[in-house]
């Protein structure tokens, strides 16, 4: 049976984790064009999928900002929530085009560690 240790090549585990995760993701896209074609866009169910959809959006977005792995938790929470409210008005105000608000809130993310950690920048 193929699996992660199957090969030994420094690609391999890279390999495996895009084809398994294709592979799981790929059915379901498949299945909800099939099924979705055939909803109503005002029907019960398809009101239910949205919910639950943005539901997991917003609380994968909450993990993010206040419990960050990797770098971000070196950035203060106040900067994080406060990147990511400006963020926000910045894509609302700016036509809800989504590129306004990643570079606000980038830019207020990396402009905040230069303010308070000027040496993270320094090289």
């Amino acid at each position: 049976m193929i699996g992660y240790e199957t090969f030994d090549a420094w690609w391999w585990p890279y390999v495996f984790i895009a084809i398994a995760g294709w592979l799981a993701t790929d059915i379901w896209r498949w299945l909800g064009v099939l099924v979705g074609n055939r909803l109503s866009q005002d029907s019960a169910a398809l009101t239910w999928v949205r919910a639950v959809a943005t539901a997991l959006l917003a609380a994968v977005i909450a993990k993010l900002i206040l419990y960050p792995s990797g770098e971000l938790k070196n950035v203060p929470v106040a900067l994080r929530l406060i990147a990511v409210t400006a963020g926000f008005a910045a894509f609302m105000i700016g036509g809800k085009r989504i590129w306004i608000g990643i570079v606000v809130a980038l830019g207020l993310l990396i402009g905040g560690q230069v303010l308070i950690d000027p040496a993270l920048f320094a090289g």
